[in-house]
Formats: C-alpha cells, sequence, structure tokens
C-alpha cells in the first residue's frame, strides 16, 4: 500500500518538474535572444533575416508565406521586441506556476508559429509534445503553483450539471455538490 501512494505521488511531481522545464526552456529562449543574438541591440536585423529565409523555404506552407510577407514583415520592429518580452513573462509564469493554462497555449501558438516558418527539429518536437503533455495532464500542473494558491487552478475546469456544461468557476455550493 506505501509503494502505491508513493506511486501516485511521483507523477504530480514529474508533470510540475515538466512544467517548470517547459518554463525555464522559454525563459532561456526569451533571455538568449536579447543578450546573444542581439534582437534588441541591433533590432529588427535577426528577426528580419529569419523571416526573409522562411520565405525561400519549401516547406513553409503558401499560406504561411502570405502571413509572413504582409504581416510578419510589415511589423518586424514590434515583433523584434514582443517575442523575446513574451517568452520570458511566459517562461516564468510557467515556472511560478501562475496562469498556467493560458500561458502553455501562448507559448503553443508561437511555437505553430515557429514550426510554420520552416523550423522543424528535434527540440522543436519536444517543446511541442510537452506542451500537449501538460495541457492533457493539466490536473497536475498546479501542485507547487501560484495558480492552486490564488486559486485560480479551477478557472479552466468544465463542470456538468444538470446536463449543462460550464467553464466558469464555480460556487461554494457547486463545490460541495460535485464533492459528494
Amino acid at each position: 500500500m506505501v509503494k502505491i501512494r508513493k506511486c501516485v505521488g511521483l507523477f504530480p511531481s514529474l508533470i510540475v518538474l515538466m512544467r517548470i522545464l517547459f518554463g525555464v526552456g522559454w525563459l532561456l529562449a526569451g533571455v538568449t535572444k536579447i543578450t546573444d543574438k542581439l534582437w534588441f541591440s541591433e533590432p529588427g536585423l535577426f528577426l528580419k533575416d529569419y523571416l526573409i529565409n522562411s520565405l525561400q523555404k519549401s516547406n513553409v506552407p503558401p499560406f504561411y508565406k502570405v502571413f509572413l510577407e504582409n504581416i510578419a514583415l510589415e511589423h518586424v520592429m514590434v515583433l523584434n521586441y514582443v517575442i523575446p518580452i513574451a517568452q520570458i513573462i511566459l517562461g516564468i509564469f510557467l515556472i511560478v506556476g501562475l496562469f498556467t493554462i493560458p500561458s502553455i497555449l501562448s507559448c503553443l501558438f508561437m511555437h505553430i508559429n515557429f514550426i510554420l516558418s520552416g523550423n522543424i527539429n528535434l527540440i522543436s518536437l519536444i517543446l511541442y509534445t510537452s506542451a500537449f503533455s501538460l495541457i492533457i495532464f493539466r490536473s497536475n500542473i498546479y501542485y507547487f503553483s501560484l495558480d492552486k494558491y490564488f486559486k485560480l487552478d479551477t478557472l479552466f475546469v468544465i463542470y456538468e450539471k444538470e446536463g449543462k456544461r460550464t467553464a466558469s468557476i464555480p460556487s461554494n455550493k457547486e463545490k460541495n455538490y460535485s464533492s459528494s
């Protein structure tokens, strides 16, 4: 019986570790863009070259090439600052477990854009799989998180009551009803 309890506690801990490592990955991605790739000291240079190279790749879908030409390259200076700052903020949110589900979804959105721009490799697949794994096992990501502390872990839970589905925060009465 003791072994079963240890195994049950191990899985949520591994999911939390995955969430923290996922956050560290996004935090480091943002920090290295600012420090190593000089996104702030030479604004727009790296990102513009990256986007132009993406237009030349054969594995970039045609609809995404239209997006790159008409939106991304037109707003390269805004994206130059937004991308690394967003990566740093999302990384911190994931590490401390604050707004966890929206942070994961935002990272997933940015990662899908990265893949669509023609850059798919082993690290991309690991990050993509990690994001979906965290969403699938979302009930375990809230251990050791600020979401749990501030009771934000119930924001993205779907409750069924009397045949109706809701995604709002349940009242104390509904919580007691569902736990009985």
